[in-house]
């Protein structure tokens, strides 16, 4: 077990799932929902992923479909810990990875709303520090919020220090100013997508500095306890860990590797709004129901979430990143649709996000192990588009 946990306060928060509701350790289906043409697809997939699963023989994928607010169905494959023969499961917790910029763009919208940044405030406004990123391209405007978000402000994948994405949690807000002078300019500000895992961290760090608050009780008290997505966390206590898969790192080579993933349990140095978060695939369900506005808590304004999920990217006014999601339409039989999504990867864990905001349906994959015969991205938007053309 991690020697750090969560604060009394936030503990104290959680309450347990109510007694009413039963979940199984491996499948949970609500028969009215999932039923038909739906029951059809989902049974197929089931099986390839079963069958993919014991092929690997490594670790679990836990699957789920839901459509709005509501799993329509969730299972566990192969083993959450294989050594205690802990099945995978629809209660399993797995590393959301890069899926964590979803999370920290969604609370950037909510304090757009309550107004302490806008989206096109300079950065360095409100973190000085951030004036400090090397070899600036000649006349250019400072950086934004909303380009941090959308991987438009021209900074480089990773920072070039030494250890940045290494050390303990409780100090990812110093790796971030430690890191800032050490992340140059790949391209002007604006003019391009560019993938930034240390813009997302600069982000995160900014919004703790606006709202005068830490990062992550920003999150949990935004966003995780209104949602009652009680199953995801930054710093996991004793309550949740043992619900928390077994990572395995595992190579091309056929190498598997427990022991990295377990010592990143501790922290990933600046990798905390970036890739930071923890949550089963029913919180995921949860998460992607209220960007669309399908909740009870009403996270968003409707013009909000609309500017969340437009293409903030220049290449491409269809398809590109929004702000925290990756957009892109999608031609069915019954018409073109658009797919709201993300993916992450961290040693030991794969996660995917991918729903459609018109009807609601979506599919969250989670995976303890790196590589196998399933490709969750190519999986979750094949399982997306079965259910659509299924249903229409």
């Amino acid at each position: 077990m991690p020697a750090h946990h969560r604060s009394s306060r936030v503990s104290a928060a959680r309450r347990p799932y109510p007694a009413t509701i039963v979940f199984l350790l491996s499948v949970l289906l609500l028969p009215s929902a999932a039923a038909g043409q739906d029951a059809d697809v989902i049974d197929a997939f089931s099986r390839q992923i079963a069958s993919d699963v014991a092929a690997d023989g490594i670790g679990g994928i836990t699957a789920a479909v839901f459509k709005g607010d509501q799993v329509l169905w969730a299972q566990g494959f192969g083993w959450a810990d294989p050594a205690n023969r802990v099945p995978a499961g629809v209660r399993t917790i797995y590393r959301t990875g890069s899926i964590s910029k979803s999370v920290t763009a969604i609370l950037m919208a909510d304090l757009v709303e309550e107004g302490t940044v806008a989206l096109d405030d300079a950065v360095v406004d409100h973190l000085p520090e951030a004036a400090g990123f090397g070899d600036p391209p000649d006349g250019m405007a400072p950086i934004t919020f909303r380009q941090l978000a959308s991987h438009t402000a021209g900074l480089i994948r990773e920072p070039e220090l030494e250890g940045a994405a290494a050390g303990p949690i409780e100090d990812w807000g110093y790796k971030i100013l430690a890191s800032i002078p050490h992340t140059r300019f790949y391209t002007m500000p604006g003019t391009r997508y560019q993938y930034s895992n240390i813009g997302y961290g600069v982000l995160g760090y900014a919004l703790q500095r606006a709202a005068e608050t830490s990062f992550m009780d920003l999150v949990e008290d935004r966003l995780f306890e209104p949602l009652g997505m009680r199953s995801s966390t930054f710093i996991v206590g004793p309550e949740l860990w043992r619900r928390v898969a077994i990572g395995f790192a595992n190579g091309a080579d056929g190498a598997v590797d427990a022991d990295f993933p377990a010592r990143e349990h501790e922290g990933r140095g600046y990798k905390v709004p970036n890739g930071g978060v923890y949550a089963t695939v029913g919180d995921l369900a949860t998460f992607a129901a209220a960007v669309m506005g399908m909740t009870e808590h009403q996270l968003l304004e409707p013009a909000t979430r609309r500017e969340v999920m437009t293409v903030q990217t220049p290449e491409d006014p269809d398809a590109g990143y929004g702000l925290g999601f990756s957009i892109r339409p999608v031609a069915l039989e019954s018409g073109a649709v658009r797919f709201v999504g993300h993916g992450g990867s961290v040693a030991g864990y794969n996660m995917y996000l991918v729903f459609e905001p018109e009807s609601g349906y979506g599919v969250a994959l989670g995976r303890n192990y790196n590589r196998g015969a399933t490709n969750l991205g190519e999986a979750g938007n094949g399982l997306l588009e079965a259910l659509l053309e299924a249903g229409n």
